[in-house]
């Protein structure tokens, strides 16, 4: 799997460049404002599938899913996920990121059928790459980070949320997250497991991993899913404050607690990293997973007609 190894790096590096801690490059303030009216209270960087805007002040960022219709975790979006996320790391005015989404009533509908469907081995394998990736940078993060859940997240929505550390959704009664995997006749990888007990314990997990089940943001919260719910007006304000709240610890304690918490659960996946995604590539070759996942394309088409 070497060659995905390689072909991940070259996307990345195609797509942008990472500048070292506190450059000002990585926001290119002076390409949007004219002389004399930059902010220094703020900085902002935008791509295609992603906006995210640091407040200098706080030392708080937040990065805005704006990828339409439903902010679906593709290859291209993956890519720019790491690279935004690489570029708050190094930057030291960061130390906290909220993560919501500007898409009305979609938090991340999970990972792209499109990228799992009629495509190449090769293919696969980059693909799968990249969602390790994202979540060995996100569950790994010195960041303090809060998931502003203002949607629905099924599957990779839900893995996203439940890497960070805090979890905040919004009060609707049809907003649902879980990780519903099995529904699409695909089973939910061993690290995607892991970090769902983690959150909601053994018992709850291996019930709601079985039935794939989308769980209601009243039961999302009764199980431990979601930590906090609140009205949609107020979600960005409790974001922030529980950013405040996490910040006023001393980094190097909350940051050593944090790894020594999820090293185990980090050190499994990339012990095992290759094995994963050679599994991942023989299983979604299969004809019957093909097919299953042409049914639910299709399915899909037939609600939008």
């Amino acid at each position: 799997m070497a060659a995905a190894t390689v072909t991940l790096a070259r996307r990345i590096a195609r797509s942008g460049v990472l500048f070292p801690r506190s450059s000002p490059q990585v926001w290119g303030q002076a390409s949007r404002q004219p002389p004399g009216l930059l902010s220094t209270q703020s900085r902002a960087f935008s791509n295609k599938k992603i906006l995210v805007e640091l407040d200098t002040s706080s030392g708080v960022a937040t990065m805005k899913f704006k990828s339409p219709p439903v902010n679906s975790l593709s290859l291209d979006f993956l890519t720019e996920f790491c690279i935004s996320l690489e570029k708050l790391e190094n930057d030291r005015a960061c130390r906290g990121l909220i993560i919501t989404s500007t898409i009305p009533r979609v938090f991340s509908s999970g990972l792209d059928i499109m990228e799992m469907y009629g495509k190449s081995t090769e293919h696969y394998a980059e693909f799968w790459r990249a969602v390790q990736e994202m979540w060995l940078r996100l569950y790994g993060s010195n960041m303090v980070t809060v998931a502003a859940i203002n949607g629905s997240s099924p599957a990779g929505g839900c893995l996203i949320a439940l890497s960070c550390d805090y979890r905040i959704m919004v009060e609707n009664p049809k907003y649902v997250i879980g990780l519903n995997e099995a529904q699409l006749g695909i089973v939910a990888p061993f690290w995607f497991k892991d970090t769902f007990v983690n959150a909601v314990g053994h018992r709850v997990a291996e019930r709601s991993l079985q039935l794939g089940l989308l769980h209601s943001v009243p039961e999302a919260h009764q199980i431990g899913l979601v930590d906090e719910v609140v009205p949609e007006e107020k979600l960005q304000d409790k974001a922030v404050a529980v950013v405040a709240q996490w910040l006023a610890l001393p980094d190097h304690a909350r940051q050593l607690t944090k790894s020594m918490m999820r090293k185990a659960v980090l050190d499994h996946m990339l012990a095992h990293r290759e094995e994963d995604i050679q599994n991942f590539v023989n299983f979604i070759s299969k004809d019957s997973i093909q097919k299953s996942l042409s049914m639910y394309m299709e399915m899909l088409k037939k609600k939008k007609s």
